[in-house]
């Protein structure tokens, strides 16, 4: 496990100190129950001998292979005696969880008690991560500490069909995961983009669909249509794995204590499929559809054959059968899939889905697996004994646990590692909003509208990496890490021990750890987050300053002016009266580490007053509802992160503010996001429109947009007019949607 990585790191720390030395002894991720420290620490010499009870005797060789174990043989003991000099396996006698284990650190032994190997792996990797944030490997710092899971289901998930990732940078995942007690790994081998699974009844899949001509997911889906490529051409891009090499990583992976779920996408996302047998679409056609046809029987063959091989090779309680996004339209009009819904009773095309998903689950029960799929799987009714992946948000999981089915959850907004995740512009490309670390490790996978017995349907959460924009191994690296560990904390540790300051702290040990196993890894932001708080009453809005450094040093300024030494220290939230421009920045030392991060705080005449919406928002991205755009709070860098309210209409965005008095105007202004990947863009045009009357208007002034529609990077900019101080009591904003995308916008200031 980590051979290559852990050799060159174990290295390192004998030889040099390139690295100064951790103060805290203990920086365990995810934080443990109950962590006690000791007296002394315990001297890892060449005489250190390993024994442990037959029960846990692969546990104990996996930690023998390490390299900063000398005595690599492993001895057979009872739980009777703890020799001196000897890291110990025993079995714990009493019932109870099978993740539970106890460390338990001296002078003289180590010892890791658990009831079954499960816990004992738990056990070992603990003392694993104890010895390698630590600069000297030898000396191993005494501590009791006894542990256990929250939840059963603690998974990660990688996209090979976008970009194909080898059999080795699987591996790499997978003894991350296990280091961090995450036990599920989601393996999502086919889709649109490519067929990546050796299936011998069907070898056309991998021969004419496991390639492409364009080395990018993303160049690929800019021809229409996207073609694929057959193996051994020279332009061929792509890969897939033999049936030998999938067998390969289930047996590491079980070797971690990871089980290997293998996703199979139906009915939607199977264009890779029907260029290859046109005959499972409702066509006929190649590069025509992305459905099977349900009216087919032959396509049920095709799956269930499929699905035969898949299972020979993973034997995993759940297949994944995907569910997601199936388009639909062709099922409408097509002859098969019209007389299959009259000789099932089928009302509409989603009960069709319903058909076939319940149709696929009765195949795999047969074979006494489970069927896992997307939330989409709830339309038309759910399979009975289905498990649903809940993505869009939580709804789809309320709503199963709420009829009695298991559910993990995995929300985009949350838990979606394709979102860059710090500043967009200083980012790599990826897909959809800003999704920081701070914001992965506070979310909670039990929602608050679940009842005790409801919630305990949630297994537990997995973070999703879809590859669309990471072609590379150390692009994959840098989106998951450090996020990987906020995932894993969220899922092991009980709800009332998670804190962000110490799981700040404790990752700058594993920072260190990653440097050293050449990781690559995003580093903690250098930027200021801002959060407020508007206080009507009061007319103040507080500035709340935040950062992704452990007890960071923040100085600010309220005039926009570049923050020094001199400027006031930050050290609880900064109460703004009226207008000022906050501009903060954390200092080392002497020395600002970036830019300052700058924050536009107004209470402007707006806030509180009354929203009518003439043309309706997004019901999906509602955000504050009517109250939205005069609450006096601006959104960050996410769409989604309930600030920023979307309109899809081709209406656009039609509002009147109410001022409640008639009030000299002389400025308003607008923000809007353009982040054209996920089809937001600015708006052709902003017209400010005024009355005393709320009937008659007059057109005030229009705004030009100068953003072009095809600038594919994520921007938020302020649109602003002057008004010289026009008295008015209502006032209209109308903004154009030209290239009926969305539109998004967070506040609307009047001054």
């Amino acid at each position: 496990m980590f051979q290559r990585g852990i050799v060159l790191f174990v290295s390192m720390l004998l030889s040099s100190q390139l690295f100064g030395q951790i103060s805290d002894p203990i920086n365990i991720i995810p934080q443990p129950a109950s962590v006690k420290v000791l007296e002394g620490s315990f001297s890892l010499n060449g005489k250190t001998r390993i024994m442990s009870t037959a029960a846990f005797l692969p546990v104990a060789k996996l930690l023998s292979s390490q390299p900063y174990i000398t005595h690599r043989s492993v001895y057979v003991s009872s739980n009777a005696t703890t020799a001196a000099n000897t890291i110990s396996f025993k079995t714990l006698k009493t019932k109870g969880d099978s993740t539970a284990y106890r460390l338990h650190i001296t002078p003289d032994h180590i010892t890791i008690y658990a009831r079954s190997a499960q816990g004992a792996l738990y056990g070992m990797q603990s003392l694993q991560q104890i010895i390698l944030t630590r600069n000297d490997v030898t000396a191993i710092p005494a501590v009791d500490i006894q542990d256990s899971a929250r939840f059963s289901y603690r998974g990660m998930h990688l996209d090979v069909s976008r970009n194909f990732f080898p059999v080795a940078e699987v591996k790499k995942l997978l003894e991350v995961m296990s280091l961090y007690k995450l036990n599920t790994f989601h393996w999502h081998l086919v889709d649109g983009a490519g067929w990546r699974l050796d299936i011998k009844k069907y070898p056309e899949l991998t021969k004419h669909a496991a390639f492409r001509t364009q080395n990018t997911h993303a160049d690929w889906r800019k021809t229409r249509p996207s073609r694929y490529s057959e193996e051994g051409r020279a332009s061929a891009y792509g890969g897939y794995y033999t049936q030998q090499q999938a067998r390969e990583v289930v047996a590491y992976a079980k070797e971690l204590g990871i089980t290997v779920i293998p996703e199979i996408e139906m009915p939607g996302h199977s264009e890779e499929v029907l260029a290859v047998y046109p005959h499972l679409s409702c066509s006929g056609i190649p590069y025509t559809n992305g459905d099977f046809c349900i009216g087919n029987d032959s396509t049920f063959t095709f799956l269930e054959d499929v699905l035969t091989e898949v299972m020979d090779i993973f034997p995993s309680k759940y297949i994944h059968i995907g569910g997601d996004e199936a388009s639909k339209r062709a099922w409408k009009t097509c002859p098969k899939c019209k007389k299959r819904m009259d000789t099932e009773h089928l009302k509409d095309v989603d009960e069709l889905q319903s058909y076939a998903v319940k149709r696929m689950e009765k195949f795999l029960v047969k074979n006494k697996r489970k069927l896992l799929g997307w939330d989409e799987i709830l339309e038309g009714g759910l399979a009975p004994e289905a498990t649903v992946m809940s993505w869009r948000g939580e709804k789809g999981g309320i709503e199963a646990a709420k009829q009695g089915h298991d559910v993990i959850m995995t929300p985009e907004n949350f838990l979606y590692f394709d979102h860059p995740q710090a500043e967009l512009s200083k980012q790599p490309k990826g897909f959809g909003p800003h999704l920081p670390l701070r914001k992965v490790y506070f979310y909670e996978p039990q929602p608050a509208e679940l009842t005790a017995d409801e919630a305990k349907h949630v297994l537990g959460a997995q973070a999703n990496t879809w590859t669309e924009y990471i072609p590379t191994s150390e692009h994959l690296e840098y989106m998951m890490f450090p996020r990987v560990f906020a995932v894993a904390e969220l899922n092991w540790t009980q709800k009332e021990l998670k804190n962000w300051p110490s799981f700040q702290k404790r990752l700058r040990a594993h920072a260190g750890m990653l440097q050293r196993m050449f990781i690559n890894y995003c580093r903690p932001s250098n930027a200021v987050e801002f959060e407020t708080q508007v206080d009507k009453a009061a007319q103040t809005i507080s500035v709340r300053m935040e950062s992704e450094h452990y007890q960071p040093q923040i100085r600010y300024t309220l005039d926009g002016s570049t923050p020094t030494m001199q400027s006031p220290l930050y050290t609880g939230p900064v109460p703004v009266k009226g207008h000022a421009v906050v501009a903060a920045a954390i200092f080392e030392d002497t020395l600002a580490l970036s830019e300052p991060s700058t924050i536009d705080i107004n209470f402007h005449k707006a806030i509180g007053k009354k929203v009518t919406y003439n043309a309706p928002y997004s019901k999906k991205y509602h955000a504050q509802d009517d109250s939205t755009l005069t609450n006096g709070y601006t959104g960050n860098y996410s769409y989604s992160d309930g600030q920023w309210q979307g309109f899809d209409g081709k209406d656009g965005i039609d509002v009147t503010i109410d001022l409640g008095t008639t009030q000299n105007v002389n400025k308003v202004s607008m923000r809007f996001m353009q982040m054209i990947g996920v089809g937001i863009y600015m708006p052709g045009s902003i017209e400010i429109l005024t009355s005393n009357d709320g009937v008659n208007f007059t057109s005030a002034a229009t705004i030009q947009n100068d953003v072009p529609a095809t600038r594919d990077v994520p921007e938020v900019k302020t649109y602003s007019t002057t008004l010289n101080n026009v008295q008015t009591r209502y006032l209209r904003v109308v903004a154009k949607n030209v290239q009926r995308g969305f539109l998004f916008t967070d506040e609307i200031t009047v001054d």
